[in-house]
């Protein structure tokens, strides 16, 4: 697919995939979250990408969420184009969340609706100290896409997204942090530096064993206390007879940092 929404490149085995519609606040019409589907099956399916960044143009907006513009513009069909729209953003996002490679959110600004979803069903979030954060949904008469239902309660609680989703109060990045939001707030300047040490850190990691721990976690609020310690047994016993598993055994009791591949 030629990609005209979203940049995507990959370097040293971390993909960067940036939503490229600053003059809109990056936010997502049907094409940029076609196009973000596309992206993810392909992060989803290469064995080289060992992790990913997902992040905004500019330095003003993460995403701002649909492009509610096009709604108003498809009033009369809008629920076909929601339909639409979700089922490729909600692909994107069960792709990302599958596949091995750590996600992490780089958040230069608002993250509002989609955009709070979007950064919610990452793995991991880096936002800048002028970052916001907002539901948005309510306050044009709409309920939340995007996962955020799913992943946002999980983060930050049921009695806080309620209070999101019902208010759409607005976050700053202090708040966000001591939510559970974000993992980490940084200066504007600071933003890519982070960025970059964290997707490295994380390429360089046992990427199946990363992804083990993301099926992990998507299970534990589901599953009885049995099960999900009997998911943890085969999960360990699997990752246990992969390369990486063996490298890390075998480098431990050698005293040495392990040099994992990726599989």
């Amino acid at each position: 697919m030629d990609y005209k929404k979203i940049h995507f490149d990959v370097r040293d085995q971390i993909a960067w995939i940036t939503i490229n519609r600053e003059s809109a606040f990056n936010a997502l019409d049907l094409q940029a979250m076609q196009e973000l589907m596309d992206i993810a099956n392909r992060c989803g399916s290469d064995p080289g990408i060992r992790a990913a960044v997902l992040t905004g143009s500019g330095n003003k907006a993460f995403c701002a969420g649909g492009d509610v513009a096009a709604f108003a513009a498809n009033a009369d069909n809008v629920g076909l184009l929601l339909k639409e729209m979700t089922t490729c953003l909600h692909t994107a996002i069960s792709r990302f969340a599958r596949m091995d490679a750590p996600l992490i959110a780089r958040i230069n600004g608002v993250a509002a609706g989609a955009g709070l979803s979007l950064a919610a069903c990452c793995d991991m979030a880096i936002c800048t100290t002028e970052s916001k954060f907002t539901s948005a949904y309510t306050a044009i008469g709409l309920t939340p896409d995007g996962s955020s239902t799913y992943f946002l309660s999980r983060i930050i609680g049921s009695r806080r997204a309620m209070e999101l989703y019902l208010t759409n109060r607005t976050l700053s990045a202090a708040e966000a942090m001591d939510w559970g939001l974000v993992n980490d707030v940084v200066a504007a300047d600071e933003l890519d530096a982070s960025t970059e040490k964290l997707a490295g850190k994380l390429a360089s990691g046992p990427t199946r064993a990363h992804g083990g721990v993301k099926k992990l976690l998507q299970h534990a609020f589901n599953d009885t206390l049995e099960s999900q310690m009997e998911r943890e047994t085969r999960t360990i016993v699997e990752m246990s007879a992969t390369s990486d598993g063996k490298e890390g055994v075998k480098a431990f009791s050698e005293k040495r940092k392990p040099e994992f591949k990726g599989n």
